[in-house]
């Protein structure tokens, strides 16, 4: 070991310092959702690669003052290389370059600790090579422990207060763990060589841990409110199923009673008035008595409701459906399964312009061994994609969760959620197969 200050404190050399913060880039675009294809994606980073040695190459040329200035424009390169890289949004890339920022400052000041601790007895050569094996153990350590943070399901993005968190940890950790560069006498620097190494790696672990516990608690939050927001949907779903099923029951008594109200109505003398009683009479009586038979109560309520705020909208339904053979599903997840595709077909149906192309076709049916339900409905031919899932064009809270509450509700039974489209229907299917029984729930 060397103990003196001079070889100890020497700089490192600003090729590894490019590397490390290239690495560290490369991370994030190998394990979240990437903007381009890998050919495309390998191009991009290549070239980042070459554009941070450059930028670290003639900052090492610049005065001691410059070396600010110089770290910002390698910040800036990161981002671009981020930004390019990953399919994120600006905060979301933000966000990732300053993890990133903080993991190559880590990497490198990890690989200088233990260089230093053997400085001079190392050659460059073998340097380089420790340099690398070094990262590459940090780097897959980190990807390992971060893959699980990020998906590639959805465009990356964090709110304004997670970003302004995130950029105050790198620079807190930044700060901290270079101060003992610029002065000693504070309460927080090191006096020697070795003590200053050590603080500026512990240091940057901390502050990776802390973005690393920050981006975690942001996930869990996120999940519990789309959890209870999904909750919620499925709550007022069968709510609404039961509302629904008490008033039927309701309707259908009193379409029963107003069968002798008409023949007392016909007994009328006069026979304009006696016609236009009937026929106001019979219209009402449709309207409220067009129950939908399919041999399953609980579907039974949940259409007749659909249908109902259906004509609303002036939307025609057709419905071709044997109830009977969804009877193996509780009637929460029937209720879910059917009224949001509903609710999605009647949303989808009403952006059309022209009433009498509104349409809405539902059908269930036996298809082989399989189980089919179907929901097709006429629309704008306007599809909205994150990556391979569809989103609502709708904004506010509790938007953008049907979709996911039907393939949940399929799933639970072994079922399988599709989607085509062409420019006029919009058609979703659900397949479920012959073996019916519920997943376990308990478990």
């Amino acid at each position: 070991m060397n103990d003196v200050d001079g070889p100890v404190l020497a700089e490192i050399p600003r090729y590894l310092t490019a590397i490390a913060e290239w690495g560290a880039c490369a991370v994030y675009i190998v394990i979240a959702r990437r903007r381009f294809r890998a050919p495309a994606t390998a191009g991009i980073a290549l070239g980042g690669l070459a554009a941070l040695l450059a930028v670290q190459l003639w900052a090492g040329t610049l005065p001691l003052e410059w070396w600010i200035p110089g770290m910002l424009l390698a910040a800036a390169t990161m981002y671009a290389l981020v930004f390019t890289g990953i399919d994120a949004s600006a905060r979301g890339a933000g966000f990732v370059v300053t993890r990133a920022f903080v993991l190559a400052e880590l990497a490198a000041s990890g690989f200088w600790q233990i260089d230093r601790f053997y400085a001079g007895l190392i050659d460059p050569y073998v340097q380089t090579v420790g340099a690398l094996l070094v990262y590459g153990t940090i780097f897959v350590g980190v990807a390992v422990a971060e893959h699980r943070q990020f998906t590639r399901q959805a465009r990356f993005d964090v709110g304004g207060t997670q970003l302004a968190g995130a950029v105050a940890i790198a620079v807190a950790t930044f700060g901290i763990s270079n101060l003992s560069f610029v002065t000693t006498d504070t309460p927080f620097s090191g006096r020697f060589g070795t003590e200053i190494l050590y603080i500026r790696t512990l240091v940057d672990l901390c502050g990776y841990i802390a973005l690393h516990v920050q981006l975690r608690v942001h996930n869990e939050a996120v999940a519990r409110r789309d959890a209870e927001a999904m909750a919620q949907l499925l709550r007022s779903q069968h709510d609404q199923y039961e509302i629904t099923r008490r008033s039927i029951d309701e309707v259908n008594r009193k379409h029963h009673d107003m069968k002798h109200h008409l023949d007392a109505i016909r007994s009328e003398q006069d026979a304009s008035t006696r016609a236009r009683m009937i026929d106001d009479l019979e219209e009402s009586i449709d309207r409220y008595g067009a129950v939908v038979r399919t041999g399953s109560h609980v579907l039974d309520a949940i259409v007749t409701a659909k249908i109902a705020r259906a004509r609303e909208w002036g939307i025609e339904v057709s419905v071709v459906a044997d109830g009977r053979l969804l009877a193996f599903m509780r009637p929460l997840e029937l209720t879910s399964l059917v009224g949001n595709a509903l609710d999605n077909a009647i949303d989808g149906a009403s952006t059309l312009a022209v009433p009498e192309q509104r349409m809405i076709r539902l059908a269930v049916f036996a298809q082989d061994d399989f189980t089919m339900v179907r929901v097709e409905n006429t629309f704008d031919g306007v599809v909205l994609r994150d990556g391979d899932r569809i989103v609502t064009r709708q904004r506010g809270q509790g938007h953008g969760y049907g979709l996911r509450n039907i393939e949940t509700a399929a799933l639970a039974y072994g079922g399988t959620v599709s989607v085509i489209t062409d420019d006029r229907w919009f058609s979703l299917r659900v397949l479920f197969p012959a073996a019916h029984a519920p997943a376990d729930v308990s478990s």
